[in-house]
């Protein structure tokens, strides 16, 4: 039976979900969001430019039964490709070879993707649908980051019902480790720069 969705929001806030708000004094604001058109359903040029920096992120999926599964994706910085306003896609990368996502997927396609920026605290939470194609060389090939130093295996394609994103509030401000590299090779530069000119300064005003 097809789900009955009012609001695009009604993917995550179930009838029960709502029951909850209501008796902790949440709903409102939520029907709120709801009363101008629910979370968005298409990829805009923030969430656009948001995924082009994205290097990780983790993807859920369940068994047919409803068993949770939630694993890491990760690679250079626009690894996630935007194919159109509905249909995300990445190069799946030869791992642990368990299949564990692949095998919820091919008994029950809702997935979602959760993606956390620390350096800025912000994260994007995405709901849908994914299938992965194994047969379409090409398009495993189009979506491989150049000169990325993995096998790539097979795709991914995420098919958007909804997203939204939250407030900054609990999450720890991170930053990767070659961001930091670049930030202290830029500040030992300056002050290098700034020694030198210390040095002939103080040459110029030495007493000959």
């Amino acid at each position: 039976m097809a789900d009955l969705h009012i609001y695009s929001s009604d993917i995550a806030f179930t009838p029960t979900v709502k029951a909850i708000q209501t008796r902790k004094g949440s709903r409102s604001g939520y029907a709120h969001v709801e009363e101008n058109g629910g979370w968005r359903t298409e990829v805009d040029d923030n969430l656009a430019a948001f995924l082009a920096e994205a290097n990780s992120f983790f993807l859920a999926t369940a068994s047919a039964d409803g068993q949770p599964y939630m694993q890491h994706r990760g690679g250079p910085k626009g690894f996630v490709k935007v194919l159109d306003k509905h249909t995300l896609a990445f190069a799946d990368y030869s791992g642990n070879r368990q299949y564990i996502t692949q095998g919820n997927l091919a008994e029950n396609p809702k997935a979602n993707i959760f993606i956390m920026d620390y350096a800025h605290r912000r994260r994007v939470k995405l709901w849908g649908t994914a299938r992965v194609v194994e047969d379409d060389p090409a398009l495993i090939a189009s979506l491989m980051p150049q000169g990325y130093r993995a096998k790539p295996e097979q795709v991914i394609l995420f098919t958007i019902a909804a997203w939204d994103t939250n407030c900054p509030q609990h999450i720890p401000q991170k930053f990767d480790a070659a961001d930091v590299a670049t930030a202290l090779a830029a500040r030992d530069a300056r002050i290098e720069e700034l020694e030198a000119e210390l040095a002939t300064l103080k040459g110029a005003a030495s007493p000959h």
